[in-house]
């Protein structure tokens, strides 16, 4: 799978609301997202990005435009390109040395996104 947001070695940051948006949930609670996402999509989820030092956050890459104007729960972390928002989310190649990032779910081909909906949902029964 190859789309042109992916780097071919170590990992870039994208700009965030151009190819996808993203939400990143800290540490031990963003694994269990990670695992919960998994079990209710009855496997993988789309593209998911984990930091394996820091925050140890885990990204969830959807749709571009699909996270502002959300009630996200606290925990959770939004970068997307709303009115007066730049942001910037890392990701890494998939393959090679991309340490401290890498892929808990990579890409399975172009424009499939986690579905914002249910990760949404998920979180919210998941962190309140």
């Amino acid at each position: 799978m190859t789309a042109d947001w992916i780097p071919e070695y170590g990992f870039h940051l994208r700009k965030a609301g151009v190819q996808f948006d993203a939400v990143r949930v800290d540490g031990e609670a963003g694994r269990r997202l990670a695992d919960l996402m998994e079990e209710l999509v009855g496997g993988e989820p789309g593209p998911v990005v984990t930091e394996s030092n820091g925050r140890r956050g885990v990204y969830f890459l959807v749709p571009p435009g699909s996270t502002a104007g959300r009630p996200w729960p606290r925990e959770v972390t939004t970068f997307n390109s709303a009115t007066g928002r730049i942001s910037y989310v890392p990701v890494p190649a998939l393959g090679g040395d991309t340490w401290p990032l890498m892929w808990r779910y990579p890409p399975t081909r172009a424009g499939r996104f986690v579905h914002t909906l249910i990760l949404f949902n998920a979180a919210y029964a998941l962190l309140s």
